[in-house]
């Protein structure tokens, strides 16, 4: 089976210098866990919630947040994002895949066309979902 067959086709990107605070609220506002940052439409980069939760101050939105706590939001996508990921392409197969998230400390898999274009996303929990257990007899 090739990834194109169990990827997410519904990928969110966002541009190099998109703010901290705009990717904030994209993945304040849906149920997603990585981004994908591109340029002229080819990948260039990854950004995960987990990222994000990385550079943030834990006061931002409370009562507690300063300046200084808010000026992290006006950071740009290029100073978070992982650079040059690993990707596929959609004919690339399953076991690859899975291959690619044993070997590597990654949570998702970017699909590219041949022109480094993203055409989809693939995440262990796609593979999880790929996977069909036989009913017990």
């Amino acid at each position: 089976m090739n990834v194109d067959k169990i990827m997410s086709k519904s990928i969110v990107t966002v541009g190099m210098d998109d703010s901290l605070a705009q990717i904030k609220e994209l993945f304040d506002s849906n149920n997603f866990h990585h981004l994908l940052v591109v340029d002229s439409m080819k990948l260039f980069g990854v950004i995960s919630d987990r990222d994000l939760l990385k550079v943030m101050s834990p006061n931002v939105g409370t009562p507690a947040e300063t300046a200084r706590d808010a000026a992290t939001l006006n950071k740009k996508a290029h100073q978070i994002l992982t650079r040059k990921p690993i990707t596929l392409l959609p004919t690339s197969g399953f076991y690859e895949a899975v291959e690619i998230f044993k070997q590597h400390k990654i949570s998702c898999i970017p699909v590219v066309n041949k022109e480094g274009k993203p055409v989809g996303i693939i995440s262990w929990r796609d593979i999880i979902k790929a996977i069909r257990l036989k009913p017990a007899a």
